[in-house]
C-alpha cells in the first residue's frame, strides 16, 4: 500500500487541477520561481555561518574554548570531551555530527563521553542555523526571545542528558 501512496497522490493532484481547470505547468514554474527566490535569500547567512564554525575549529579556538571550560563541566557532570559539540551544535548540525563521530571513533561508543555526545547529538537544535536561515524565510524580523529561549533550551537539553546518561550508564 506504501507503495502506491506516492503515485496516487500525484494522480489526484493532476484529477484535481484538471476538475479546476488549473495551468498545471504556469503554477510549477511559478512555485519554482518562489523557491529559488528563498534559496537566494537563504544562501548568505548560511554560507558565512558555515564559513565561520570551520574557522572556530581550523583555528584551534574551540579546542582552547573546551579547555578553559572543562573545570566548569566537569563540576556540571558534562563529561569535558564533549565541549566541543556543546560549542558548535547551536551553529551547525554536520559541524557537530563531525565533532561527535571523532569523539566516538576515539573513546568508543559505550564510553561515557560516547554516550553523552551521542544523546546530546539527538536532544539539541542548531539554534543559529534555523534562525539565521529558517526565520527570514518565514519573514520573521523580531528575534528576541527566541534566541535566548532556544539557547536555554539547548543547555537543558545538554545537561539532562548527561544526566540520563549517567543515571543509565
Amino acid at each position: 500500500m506504501t507503495a502506491l501512496l506516492v503515485p496516487l497522490l500525484v494522480a489526484a493532484v493532476c484529477l484535481l487541477a484538471a476538475l479546476r481547470r488549473v495551468d498545471v505547468f504556469s503554477a510549477l514554474t511559478q512555485g519554482a520561481k518562489s523557491g529559488l527566490g528563498v534559496v537566494a535569500g537563504m544562501l548568505p547567512p548560511l554560507t558565512v555561518l558555515l564559513a565561520g564554525v570551520y574557522m572556530l575549529r581550523a583555528s584551534g579556538a574551540l579546542d582552547a574554548l573546551s579547555r578553559l571550560c572543562a573545570p566548569v563541566l566537569e563540576r556540571l557532570g558534562i563529561p569535558p570531551e564533549t565541549a566541543a559539540i556543546l560549542f558548535i551544535r547551536p551553529f551547525s548540525g554536520s559541524g557537530a555530527l563531525a565533532v561527535g563521530s571523532e569523539l566516538i571513533a576515539s573513546l568508543g561508543a559505550d564510553s561515557f563521553a560516547g554516550r553523552c555526545a551521542a544523546v546530546m547529538l539527538g536532544s539539541t537544535e542548531t539554534t543559529f542555523y534555523v534562525i539565521s536561515v529558517y526565520f527570514p524565510a518565514a519573514g520573521i524580523k523580531k528575534t528576541r526571545h527566541a534566541i535566548p529561549a532556544a539557547l536555554a533550551a539547548d543547555f537543558t537539553a545538554f545537561m539532562v542528558s548527561a544526566w540520563a546518561v549517567r543515571l543509565f550508564y
